[in-house]
């Protein structure tokens, strides 16, 4: 194995190129039942038939897990938003598109999005009263058993060469409400300071999903209390200004 070309560079983790594998690499405190876990959702997902990268094996290389994939050539959506800037509404719609199709899955060995929440908004830097405050609210939302990506961003998305849109990084998957993972792809486009892309992706989901603006809103609090958990001060910041917003107006 030939891991002299890195691909990107994250937290806890470093993904090369292996000629026609792509090798993701983790620091080596990273949680074996983590990475275990992740490459078992990831091959749960292949079944459904969506188009992702295959799972070709689980490993050690010096000392740190490594999950092996299929390497995918291409460029992902935000590359193609970023080169075509004009074409950014093309580029949207299709991103909205692929998300609907993913959410159309069903995976009932996939863990359950109100139980990791759940447990997130617990870990959360927010006094008692939040957190009752958000729990309850996520009781009462309706419990749905979509395929929820969890990351999904225009980064996640490669268009491969002969136009096959691949989706990628299923670390975060569960099974809930599409809503949900909505608000969390709204709330990565402000993280990402597109606040206008925000509003354009929101209002072509719900305009094609026939979802309200209002009930994907009523999650935002909700997603940032238990997304705040991860990410670096700035971002952990950002999301707890939303997640204190209990009542969403």
């Amino acid at each position: 194995m030939k891991l002299d070309r890195v691909i990107a560079v994250r937290n806890s983790k470093t993904i090369y190129r292996d000629g026609e594998r792509c090798v993701k690499v983790f620091n080596a405190d990273y949680s074996k039942a983590d990475i275990l876990n992740e490459a078992l959702n990831q091959a749960r997902i292949e079944e459904t038939g969506l188009h992702i990268p295959k799972i070709l094996e689980v490993t050690m290389i010096d000392g740190k897990w490594a999950i092996v994939t299929e390497f995918i050539s291409g460029k992902t959506l935000s590359h193609l938003m970023r080169e075509n800037p004009d074409e950014k509404e093309k580029y949207l719609e299709q991103f909205v598109d692929l998300q609907m199709q993913v959410q159309a899955q069903t995976c009932p060995m996939l863990n359950r999005q109100k139980d990791k929440m759940s447990r997130k908004i617990s870990e959360a830097q927010l006094d008692d009263t939040t957190k009752y405050d958000l729990h309850a609210r996520l009781e009462g939302m309706p419990t749905h058993n979509k395929v929820c990506h969890g990351d999904f961003w225009p980064s996640n998305v490669i268009i491969s060469e002969d136009g096959t849109p691949y989706i990628i990084d299923w670390a975060h998957v569960t099974q809930g409400n599409a809503s949900a993972d909505v608000a969390r792809t709204y709330l990565l486009f402000w993280l990402n300071g597109d606040i206008v892309g925000a509003n354009q992706y929101l209002n072509l989901f719900c305009q094609k999903s026939g979802t309200p603006i209002s009930y994907v809103q009523k999650w935002m609090p909700i997603v940032a209390a238990s997304q705040s958990v991860k990410g670096n001060e700035k971002e952990r910041e950002f999301l707890l200004s939303w997640a204190n917003v209990v009542e969403y107006h």
